[in-house]
This record gives C-alpha cells, structure tokens and sequence, in this order.
C-alpha cells in the first residue's frame, strides 16, 4: 500500500456502505466521553467520502479505541467498526506512523514473545514450588497468557487458578516457557502481518501435543482462540467457566466465609464480546458470606475500563479522568467493598484508578480466583 488510492481501498475493504450516520456509535463510546477527538462516525464518514487524499488513517486519535466494540453492539446496519479501526491502524503500522510505545510492545511480542520486553526464560517462574505438570503429560493446557505470567500483581491470579485447578482434579498441564503471546493485542494495535505470524507458530505448537482444551486467564486470549484462530479445533473454554462446573459438580469445597460486599465489572472481551456472564456471577455468589451488588452499568451495558486495544500502554488522557475511575466510583456508589472482575487487564486499570483516586482505604479490585482462594478448602 504505497498510494493513498490503496490505503483507501485497504481501509473500505470493511462493509461500511450500509452506515446511515445515526450517531449511534458515538453516542455509547465510552472513550468519546474522554477523547474529545474520537468519533468514530465521523472516520467512517471521512473513509466512505474521501477521494483518496489525506483521509481519516492519519488521525492520532486512531490509538484512542480500546476495541470493547459498544459501538458494534448499539449498530442498527450491524457495522463492525472496530475491524475498520483496525484496517486504518494497519496502514498507520506498515507507514510506520505508530506511538513510541506502541512500536516498543509491537517489536517485544515479535523478539521476546511478549508484549513486556522480559525474556521468556522468565515466563513460568509463577508455577515455582506449585507442581504444576507440562502439557506433554495432560490433555487440557492451562495456557496462561502473557500479563499473568510476568506481571507480579497478575502472578497471583495464575497461582491461585492453579490451585483451584489442581485441587478440581483437573488433568492440565502448561507450555511453559515455550508459551507465546496469542496475539490479540498485536491485531488490534494494527500489525495484522505479525499476528498472522503468532497465529502459526502456536497452531503448530498446539499440534505437537494431545491437547482437548484450553484454558485461559485472559478474556482476550479467550476472544482470540475461539473466533480468531478458526484452525483450532479444541474446545476453548474462560476460567470462569471451567471453575463454576467445578463448583456446581463440588469438585470445589468452600470452607470458609467472606463477609464482604461485592459487585462484579464486566470485562468486554468476556461479556459484551462472548456473552459470558452468568458463569462470574454464580461463582460469586456462591462464596459463603459474600454479598453480591450489582451494578447499573453491567453485562451488555458494562463500561469499559479501557485496557483493550493497546491502551494497556498508551498514557491517560490527562484533561479528563479515565473511564476506570468512574467505573470504580460506579462500584463505590453501590456500597461495594471489593470490585471483582475476570480479566487481567482490567485488574491493573481498575487498580490503578483506586490508587491514582485515593480510595485504596475504601475499596479493593481482586480476581474472581482470588476470592474463590480465600475461601476454598
């Protein structure tokens, strides 16, 4: 794509012509509150009215889209604006017009395997001392996912679904240091070419081993590896799906109780993206003691805590706060003590808004396995 009459041609290649300029997209993006240059209507106007000159692709606001797709979901034509936003940002990626640190992670999942730049040696030292099998000796890979296997805040996840797992019986095992990034970042953040490339190198990694199903910690690995690898026929399950069958079949014991209000954040790539809601919220409410609140904005109406897309490591906005402050104000609101959720990526936001809004003496953000830890036998 050399010209603008290809980039143009790249970019229209989505479905748009059906778009009536309702507005509606805009009216329920979470990020257009925030950044008051993100209008996805209007690119979708520029990419459809542009005579192939300097259109929408250029605009910095590009990166300001955490692909929670509330847009795809209030279209009444069924437009999906977040594979438009991606054909644009693939343009941006192969001009190489991207942000320093966009171009950093881009570069860290292609050398290192992961979005961190931290060596892969490194990738399974949260299962130390936990006994965990390699996949070659189980047929269920607990594929732990990039955040959770390097990050110290999000290691604790990993080693209580672990447990969790272990004490289920369920027979999994783990790649190990062998494990790469799935790529969900990478195709949202634009480098289609690149994801393509991850996509093969673990569909042949999967190949070498009997594996009947995927665990995964992350919502987006989940997205990933059920609608983005249509090679992989395994069955691909979220955690939280696996784990409310272990509690229905008492698999899982809880012996303790948590005394505790607690209300549950819908992460998007598991809610609003894959319809998985019922299953968090059993788990929750099954915790002796606990609780359960829910919030206005919840299950299809969740608001993005925006992680997704790239986010993760782009800086905030700093005219206005970011949308996982005023999701935790939401939680607070509704008397909630503890802001649950199932999506590692939205654990650090979340985390860092109670932080950054000095709430931390107020409210606390865990994981759903975090709680089920505190009570399980």
């Amino acid at each position: 794509m050399t010209t603008d009459t290809e980039r143009l041609a790249h970019i229209q290649r989505n479905p748009l012509y059906p778009c009536i300029q309702c507005g509606k997209c805009t009216g329920g993006c979470p990020i257009s509150t925030i950044s008051p240059h993100f209008n996805i209507r209007r690119l979708i106007y520029e990419a459809l009215n542009s005579n192939g000159e300097a259109i929408a692709y250029q605009h910095e606001s590009l990166w300001d889209c955490s692909t929670c797709k509330a847009c795809v979901k209030r279209c009444p034509k069924k437009i999906d604006h977040t594979d438009f936003l991606v054909s644009m940002r693939s343009v941006l990626v192969e001009d190489g017009q991207l942000p320093p640190k966009i171009r950093d992670v881009l570069k860290s999942i292609s050398v290192r395997g992961n979005p961190w730049n931290i060596g892969q040696e490194k990738r399974s030292e949260w299962a130390q001392g936990l006994n965990v099998k390699g996949i070659a000796d189980a047929e269920i890979l607990y594929y732990v996912g990039c955040t959770p296997a390097f990050d110290p805040r999000l290691q604790k996840v990993a080693m209580c679904l672990a447990t969790a797992l272990t004490k289920g019986g369920v027979n999994f095992g783990i790649l190990g240091n062998d494990e790469v990034c799935c790529g969900n970042e990478i195709r949202r953040m634009g480098d289609i070419w690149s994801f393509d490339a991850l996509k093969e190198m673990n569909l042949e990694m999967f190949k070498q081993f009997p594996i009947k199903q995927i665990i995964t910690t992350s919502p987006h690995c989940y997205n990933t590896f059920k609608n983005e690898y249509p090679e992989l026929s395994v069955d691909i399950k979220h955690y939280t799906q696996v784990v409310h069958e272990l509690i229905k079949k008492k698999k899982l014991k809880f012996t303790k109780t948590l005394e505790k209000t607690v209300t549950y954040h819908d992460p998007c790539f598991l809610g609003r993206q894959n319809q998985i809601f019922d299953e968090p919220r059993a788990i929750l409410k099954s915790i002796p003691g606990l609780r359960f609140v829910e919030m206005d904005r919840a299950r299809e109406r969740s608001l993005c805590c925006e992680g997704g897309g790239g986010r993760m490591w782009i800086e905030a906005h700093e005219a206005k706060e970011r949308t996982a402050t005023i999701r935790v104000q939401d939680a607070l609101d509704h008397g909630a003590e503890i802001l649950a959720t199932a999506c590692p990526f939205c654990i650090l936001t979340l985390e860092d808004a109670v932080k950054s809004s000095g709430f931390e003496d107020r409210i606390k953000i865990c994981d759903i396995m975090e709680l089920v830890n505190q009570v399980m036998e």
